[in-house]
């Protein structure tokens, strides 16, 4: 589309992870504060967009690696519905999660790369091929749209400062649609699906080549050999009623707004030295952004803050399966309604 392709970014190994601390080529930091990390597994897309190296990255997302990153790093982070952009060419982490989707300074950016990327031929659950609109004509008006907030699993236990951040951010948000109210919704935090299809993809690899995994990585692929099919099978019809199921929520709201990660980036330092909390650090680093892969919903990460060691707070904006549009416009509203897009890292050692 005439774009001028700088190069590939650095990510967390195979994209098996939050946190691109594991990686053949060193681990990823944040152009915040650069003792911290990126967040994961698109790390490396979001650090090099967030440091202005590019106006724009290309980033997968399997249970939050474009959104949880963006946040990190206080840029735009885009995981568009389930199928919205081809994953043909992507080493899969899972094949019914994983996600393709751009990463970007403002949302108009994130809007311009996806009418690019955007796949003409996607499908819906009924077969009809779904068409592209103009995500950029569509950022404005957004008064007529109606908000929820689920509250209960998405605001438990987060970090005070993420969460000053998230009700000043509801504030503004109420200013500029018709209506926000507080909902319910039934999480699933089962990963049974995502392991047994990483291991699947690396089960041919693992004989010749498992000594060239980093560790902690042949660990996690590992894993997933204990699901049986018959469980795997279970998953599938699952994960298919599941993403029915939620598009009757988007009957009575528009749009659904969360925090996107629970806790700021900690330092790679912490997760380094204690390699037996790096996974359940990650965890909870992409608690309320896997649900949204589990329903293929399209979401994004926007800046909604900082704390006050200068680390950026993102917002998840989600909306019902092919409502990319309606999750721009809400964001694009917040964006021109707030100066946190505008805010640049120092980039200085730390």
């Amino acid at each position: 589309a005439g774009a001028v392709l700088l190069g590939k970014q650095n990510l967390h190994e195979f994209a098996y992870g939050g946190s691109s601390v594991i990686s053949y080529f060193g681990e990823v930091h944040n152009p915040w504060k650069l003792d911290h990390i990126a967040g994961g597994s698109s790390g490396g897309s979001t650090a090099a967009v967030a440091a202005e190296l590019g106006y724009g990255a290309i980033g997968t997302d399997t249970a939050g690696s474009i959104r949880e990153p963006a946040a990190q790093c206080g840029v735009v982070g885009l995981k568009p519905t389930y199928g919205r952009v081809s994953t043909r060419g992507v080493i899969p982490l899972s094949v019914s999660l994983d996600h393709v989707g751009p990463i970007a300074r403002t949302v108009g950016d994130a809007a311009v790369i996806l009418q690019v990327i955007a796949e003409p031929a996607a499908k819906n659950s009924a077969g009809s091929v779904v068409h592209i609109p103009n995500y950029l004509a569509d950022l404005v008006h957004s008064e007529q749209l109606r908000v929820g907030v689920p509250r209960s699993y998405f605001f438990d236990d987060l970090d005070p400062e993420v969460a000053a951040a998230v009700e000043s951010a509801l504030n503004v948000i109420k200013s500029l649609v018709r209506e926000v109210r507080e909902i319910t919704l039934s999480v699933d935090t089962g990963r049974e699906l995502q392991s047994y299809e990483a291991y699947l993809y690396h089960a041919k690899f693992l004989g010749d080549y498992s000594d060239l995994y980093q560790p902690e990585t042949l660990r996690r692929i590992l894993a997933g050999r204990s699901t049986e099919w018959s469980g795997y099978t279970r998953a599938v019809l699952k994960l298919r009623e599941s993403r029915r199921q939620i598009a009757s929520v988007f009957q009575d709201v528009d749009l659904l707004v969360t925090p996107a990660v629970p806790i700021p980036a900690p330092t790679i330092a912490e997760l380094q030295q204690s390699p037996e909390l790096l996974r359940p650090r990650e965890l909870i680093l992409l608690r309320n952004t896997h649900p949204f892969n589990v329903w293929g919903l399209p979401a994004v990460s926007i800046p909604c803050g900082f704390t006050r060691g200068g680390l950026p707070i993102g917002l998840q904006i989600s909306g019902p399966h092919w409502g990319e549009a309606l999750v721009l416009r809400l964001a694009h509203a917040y964006e021109q309604a707030t100066d946190w897009h505008k805010r640049r890292p120092g980039i200085v050692e730390t």
